[in-house]
Order: C-alpha cells, then sequence, then structure tokens
C-alpha cells in the first residue's frame, strides 16, 4: 500500500489523491456493473455520431476542403487519437468516475484537477443544452415533412420567436418556449434516473439504428457517386466567401487542415466512455477497448460518407448551409427525395443518444467530486435501489430543460469545445508526467510512443482552441474563474485530504 502524505503536503492546493484512495474507491462503489465492452463502445459512438456527421460533411466540404475533406477527417482523426491513447492509458490504470478530473487529481494535484473537472461540466452541460435545442430542430423538421407545424411560439426560445415573428410578419407572441426541447430532455432523464442498464439499452437501439442510416447514405449514395466530382482531388487553393460572408482562401492544403478543424467537433464525445468505469465489468481493458474502438469506427464511416457525399455532387454546388442539411440535398438533388425522410429521421434518433450520453457523463464527473469531497453529498446520493445517482441527475435535467427551453443558443457549441479541449490536453500532459514520475505501476495498457504522441496531443488541442470564437474564450474563461471562486469558498476546505 502507498504511503499516505505528510499533513503537511495536504494543505497545498497542489496536493495529489494517493493512489490507494482510487483503490478504495473502486472497491467501495455503490454503482451496478453491468457494461461490457460492446455497450461502452456502442456509449462512445452514441456520443460522437450525431446530426452533425449530416451537416459538417457538406459545409466543410463546400468552404474548406472540397473533394479532399475525406483527408480533413483523417487529420482530425488523428488529432483525437492522441488523446484517445492517453485517456485509454489512465482509464486501465484508474477505472474510477471521473474521467480527466479522476485522472488528473492523482497526478497533477487538486487544484489542477478541480478545473479539469470544472471544464468538463462546461462540456456536458453546454453539449446537452445544444443538442436538445438541435434536437429541437430537426423534430420540427421531420414533423413538417409529415404535414405537422408546431405553432412558432411552443418551437423557439423567446428571443429566437420574436425575430420569428418579425422576419415573417406575425403578431409578437408575448410569450414562447422551445417545448420540445423541454420535454425530450426529461425524456432523457427519466431514462437515466431509471438506471444505467436501461440507459446503456436505450443507447444501443439508437446506436444501431443512425449506424444504419450513415451505412444507408454511404450505400445508396455510392450508386449515385460520379468519379469526375473528384478530379481535382484536392483543388487549387482560392479565395472565396466563408460561412459568414467574408472571404477567406479555401482548398489546397491549407484547406484540408482548417477543414480538419472545422469538423474536428463531430469527434468529441469518445471521452465519456471513460466517466463509465464505475459502471463496467472490466474496466481496465474494456474501456481503453472501447475508447479506441469508438473513435476507429466513426472515423470510417466520417470518411466513406464525405467520399459519397463529393462524388454524388460537385463540391462547389454542395449546399453550404447546414440548415439545410446538405447531406439530404444531395440526395435531393440525385432525384431521391425520400431520402430525406431517413437522414431527418436518423438525424432526430442520433441526437437523443448524443444527449443521452453527455447528461450521464455530466452526473458521473459530479459523483467523482462529491466522493473526493469537492462537491457538496447531494452529487454523491445514490438511489437505494435503481443504483444511479438520481438525485443529481434530477438537477442536471431541470437545468439543461430550462436553459434549451428559454435561451438562444448560438455560442454554447464553441464553449463545450473549449472544455472538451482542454480536457484532451490536460490528460494528455497528466499521462506524460505520470509515466515519468511514477513508470513502475501497472498499466493494462500502454499508449505507443508517448513521448511523441502526448506533446503532439498538447499542441493540437490548444491550437484548436486558440482558433474558437473569442466570446467562447472570454465566457469559458469566466466560467473557470467561477470555478476558482467555489473551489477556495467550498472544495479546499471540504476536501476530504484535509482529512489524511
Amino acid at each position: 500500500m502507498e504511503a499516505k502524505l505528510k499533513p503537511a503536503d495536504t494543505t497545498s492546493v497542489w496536493r495529489k489523491k494517493p493512489m490507494y484512495l482510487y483503490e478504495q474507491d473502486i472497491q467501495k462503489s455503490e454503482l451496478k456493473r453491468v457494461l461490457g465492452k460492446w455497450s461502452l463502445t456502442a456509449i462512445g459512438i452514441g456520443a460522437i455520431i450525431g446530426g452533425g456527421i449530416f451537416v459538417l460533411t457538406g459545409t466543410a466540404a463546400h468552404y474548406h476542403a472540397g473533394p479532399a475533406l475525406a483527408l480533413s477527417f483523417v487529420v482530425a482523426g488523428i488529432g483525437c487519437i492522441f488523446a484517445a491513447l492517453c485517456y485509454a492509458e489512465f482509464a486501465a490504470m484508474l477505472p474510477v468516475e471521473g474521467s480527466a478530473y479522476a485522472y488528473a487529481y492523482g497526478t497533477m494535484g487538486e487544484l489542477f484537477a478541480w478545473v479539469i473537472g470544472w471544464g468538463l461540466i462546461l462540456e456536458y452541460a453546454m453539449g446537452a443544452m445544444t443538442v436538445a435545442v438541435s434536437w429541437s430542430g430537426y423534430f420540427n423538421k421531420l414533423l413538417h415533412l409529415f404535414g405537422i407545424d408546431i405553432p412558432f411560439w411552443l418551437r423557439n426560445d423567446p428571443v429566437s420567436a420574436a425575430k420569428y415573428a418579425v422576419d415573417n410578419g406575425l403578431a409578437d407572441p408575448g410569450f414562447s418556449v422551445n417545448l420540445p426541447a423541454f420535454l425530450i430532455v426529461w425524456v432523457v432523464t427519466a431514462v437515466l434516473v431509471r438506471g444505467i442498464k436501461e440507459a446503456a439499452g436505450a443507447n444501443n437501439v439508437i446506436v444501431i439504428m443512425k449506424v444504419a442510416a450513415v451505412l444507408f447514405v454511404i450505400i445508396v449514395g455510392a450508386f449515385y457517386v460520379q468519379s469526375a466530382n473528384w478530379i481535382p482531388f484536392i483543388p487549387a487553393p482560392e479565395i472565396i466567401p466563408g460561412e459568414t460572408g467574408a472571404p477567406h482562401e479555401a482548398y489546397g492544403w491549407g484547406g484540408i487542415i482548417s477543414g480538419a478543424s472545422a469538423i474536428f467537433f463531430a469527434y468529441i464525445g469518445f471521452d465519456a466512455v471513460s466517466t463509465q468505469a464505475g459502471e463496467a465489468i472490466n474496466p481496465r481493458k474494456d474501456i481503453p477497448f472501447a475508447i479506441v474502438t469508438s473513435l476507429l469506427v466513426c472515423t470510417i464511416l466520417y470518411i466513406a460518407v464525405s467520399l459519397v457525399l463529393t462524388g454524388m455532387i460537385n463540391y462547389k454546388d454542395i449546399v453550404g448551409d447546414a440548415l439545410k442539411a446538405p447531406v439530404a440535398a444531395a440526395f435531393d438533388s440525385a432525384g431521391q427525395p425520400w431520402a430525406v425522410f431517413i437522414i431527418t429521421a436518423a438525424a432526430t434518433a442520433g441526437l437523443i443518444s448524443v444527449m443521452l450520453v453527455m447528461m450521464l457523463g455530466q452526473t458521473r464527473i459530479f459523483l467523482g467530486m462529491a466522493k473526493d469531497g469537492l462537491l457538496p453529498n447531494f452529487f454523491r446520493s445514490i438511489h437505494p435501489t435503481l443504483k444511479t445517482p438520481f438525485k443529481s441527475t434530477i438537477l442536471v435535467g431541470l437545468v439543461v430543460s430550462l436553459v434549451a427551453a428559454f435561451t438562444p443558443i448560438s455560442i454554447l457549441g464553441d464553449m463545450c469545445s473549449f472544455g472538451t479541449l482542454f480536457a484532451f490536453a490536460m490528460v494528455c500532459l497528466a499521462v506524460w508526467l505520470l509515466r515519468r514520475s511514477d513508470p513502475g505501476r501497472e498499466r493494462s495498457f500502454r499508449a505507443p510512443f508517448l513521448n511523441v504522441i502526448a506533446p503532439l496531443g498538447i499542441l493540437t488541442n490548444f491550437y484548436l482552441i486558440i482558433n474558437l470564437s473569442e466570446l467562447a474564450q472570454l465566457l469559458a474563461f469566466g466560467w473557470l474563474i467561477l470555478g476558482l471562486g467555489v473551489y477556495f469558498l467550498y472544495g479546499r476546505p471540504n476536501s476530504n485530504l484535509n482529512k489524511l
């Protein structure tokens, strides 16, 4: 057993959680261990594949890379695999809920771990809110295809509803709410409260549906591919109007890199697998397997979709407006408007599983931090029969549903990305440091070529952070400042390490 910390060591904000305490957490876990490697892999795929695959492929091809978008997906996938391999090594050593927060606590100190945990809360909360609003949009489109239209004041937040009224010459409704977004959050909350087995089962069904839809796009679309649309595969660089109308340089190798940045966020979510370590049957082996497998599967599907899309229609003719569903529009132009129904239905179903995994990850981050005393015991309360953190799940559902129902969400996607990229970079740094400071520790999975992978992961993720919008960076910085206040007022005084 590892020696306990000296009392002097426990007063520092850089105090580290001893490894023997992690072992105690694993032994005392009240969560049900019911997730096998394929259920965990489905959780990863469920988080990664959402409506974005039907949107980002079109916008990135039109505005950035042209037919070479497939190479952009390769570049982005390589960038993700740096972080994924580091996550996998840590998850094999420390199979506890808490993800990057837990990993940093044992290697880089309490304050650093808190900042990462606070960033993960930002990632999952903002992600769930954004996805809820996106789901509402796809759901309303699906209803419209069947001739059903919800009144605009019941499908928009107050700001968006007022704008819709002005644009369409309608009277201001006075009250409006995004009711579909509100309701779907509570449906997901109910599934999560019922239990991880039920949540994983629902996720598995949805993942099968949306992977089938992606395969449908690939297989059916392949019959309409014209190889001439791939020539030249890497178009010569040129100045074109961007998504905001401002001119920018697209195509060429620069376009491949900017395309990778544009579609990188279609990959985020595989880290949610590591939050399920407390419910995995064999976490030391299955978590690394699920992280790497889900990322590889999604990368292959993304590359195939991008090749089919740019083969079906010339990259300059691909619809660049994300709201007009570029992939669906490509099938429409190929004389297959019926495919729009399948693609819209798949995106609608797919976003439910993304929301489910985001909210699932959120509550497990809370659980890990509360077990360490850094958050109130409310967040670690486990239902006696359902064996789920039901109180924090209901609280997360309440906050996410209200924000999604009444807030116009535009910058939250970037804020979600900030939390994700920051955590990715810190995991790469933490696993690198631990490999040097504790090389003899048992590692059932070891990231290969770590001295190359870890630095590249750190540089890649920080490069993407500085390319986020300035407003997102400012808001995320404000969130981190708020988090430091919470840490010094509550977390540090109540940390379990004070009792050692």
